[in-house]
């Protein structure tokens, strides 16, 4: 680690960059962002990573949510608030079910990057950069839009910085009160099928609180808020190399763009730069596992060499017809190093397809089904599934098709709204959390 520092990943090829004509405002970007106040603290990351290390032991659940990519245009109230609020429900519901504590972390504050499969994009004949994500570049489709421009990194950290202020605000305020759960309800909980089973949890849970203090003689007033934790893909490394620090009275380096950033399928090279900059931060990280070729125990040794525990999480994402071939060998690829890692199934990513209009979306029985059968394929090789990772939107957009309401793929477009990938909405989140949690419980 002596050799290391918060740019030598820029001595390796590393992929998913955006390319920028202008390198010295690239620069002036990148150290104005190394000068501002970062956006969490060192103690919140330690204190993420010791739960973390508890959800490995199967003593907590992570419930890992939000949006697939951010954009500047939703740092707005309606939007951030409705993102807690499913994030707290789904958590509610979980926390009842498994009875266990759950980590919340949001996919938010910071998730405006996006991995693309081609660096340029043709329609109609013209040529164009990617939408790499508001971080990079616009999603119009015009020279001038899809041009990275380095000037919004500096924006997409001042949002980043707005989202997690009101977050904490609302938290710090009571919002997550769980005297109060029947606050969290959205606006359209009253149409779903499921209505009425989540409203007896909320009960049930509204009733053992009541005990609880009838015994005690006083009010449990930790109860009134909850810890929340942020995430984001690593992706756009100026960006991350920017707020990575070291602190005061702590070993190491810190990235302090969020609590908790991991490395997508597309960047998980050993020798490539994504690999090279995350070996070197001290925060709790993620890897994402899909069907693409790994060596577990080369990754490992990079990224996970002490055993640290809370350190390492592998989030793997294999679609429903591939995860009962592909999972038993991560297990045991894992197993055979002798190290711990927390396993987390994103159900997601391996379950999206195409409409015959080609329109992009997910199968809710498809995302539910990988998410039982790595249950019981955690179950059956003596490991424990210890958490989740979705993609979930606060308002009622219909992108994903199925659930209790089944929504097909003609009603796909009465509120398709992701600019990259389909989104479970409220109800579907919220039913998602009832059944996972009963499979666990």
């Amino acid at each position: 680690m002596a050799t290391w520092t918060p740019t030598t990943w820029q001595e390796k090829i590393t992929s998913q960059q955006p390319i920028y004509v202008d390198v010295d405002a690239l620069g002036a970007s990148v150290e104005q962002l190394s000068t501002l106040p970062p956006l969490v603290s060192s103690w919140e990351i330690e204190t993420l990573k010791k739960q973390l290390a508890d959800a490995a032991n199967g003593k907590r659940f992570l419930l890992q949510a939000g949006d697939c990519a951010e954009r500047f245009a939703d740092c707005t109230p309606e939007r951030i608030t409705g993102q807690l609020k499913v994030l707290l429900q789904m958590s509610l519901v979980l926390v009842h079910s498994t009875k266990r504590r759950v980590i919340r972390v949001g996919r938010l504050a910071g998730q405006y990057a996006k991995p693309r499969s081609s660096n340029d994009e043709t329609i109609d004949g013209v040529t164009l950069p990617s939408y790499r994500g508001d971080l990079v570049n616009d999603i119009e489709f015009s020279e001038i839009a899809r041009k990275p421009n380095p000037n919004r990194l500096l924006r997409g950290f001042e949002r980043s910085a707005m989202t997690i202020n009101f977050v904490r605000a609302l938290i710090d305020g009571g919002f997550a009160d769980l005297h109060h759960p029947e606050y969290w309800d959205l606006g359209f909980v009253k149409h779903s099928p499921r209505a009425s089973e989540y409203q007896n949890i909320v009960a049930s849970i509204a009733e053992s609180l009541r005990f609880m203090e009838t015994l005690a003689g006083e009010s449990v007033g930790a109860i009134n808020r909850v810890e929340f934790f942020t995430s984001h893909e690593g992706l756009h490394l100026h960006y991350e190399q920017a707020q990575t620090r070291q602190v005061p009275r702590r070993d190491g380096w810190y990235n302090l763009s969020c609590h908790f950033p991991w490395i997508g399928a597309r960047t998980t090279d050993l020798d490539g730069g994504h690999v090279e900059f995350f070996r070197g931060i001290t925060n709790p990280i993620g890897i994402k596992i899909g069907t693409h070729e790994v060596d577990i125990e080369k990754l490992l040794d990079a990224l996970h060499p002490t055993n640290e525990p809370g350190r390492l999480t592998l989030i793997h994402r294999y679609g429903a017809d591939k995860v009962g071939d592909a999972l038993p060998k991560l297990i045991e690829a894992v197993q055979s190093t002798g190290k711990q890692v927390l396993f987390v199934c994103d159900p997601m990513h391996g379950n999206t397809s195409k409409t015959d209009s080609g329109i992009k979306t997910r199968s809710f029985d498809a995302i539910l089904s990988e998410l039982e059968q790595s249950i019981d394929i955690h179950q059956n090789n003596n490991s424990t599934l210890g958490g989740v990772h979705v993609e979930v939107c606060g308002q009622n957009v219909t992108e994903c098709t199925g659930g209790a309401r089944g929504l097909d793929e003609a009603g796909l477009g009465d509120s398709y709204e992701t600019l990259v990938d389909p989104r479970l909405n409220y109800e579907q989140s919220i039913e998602l959390a009832m059944l996972v949690g009963q499979k666990l419980g």
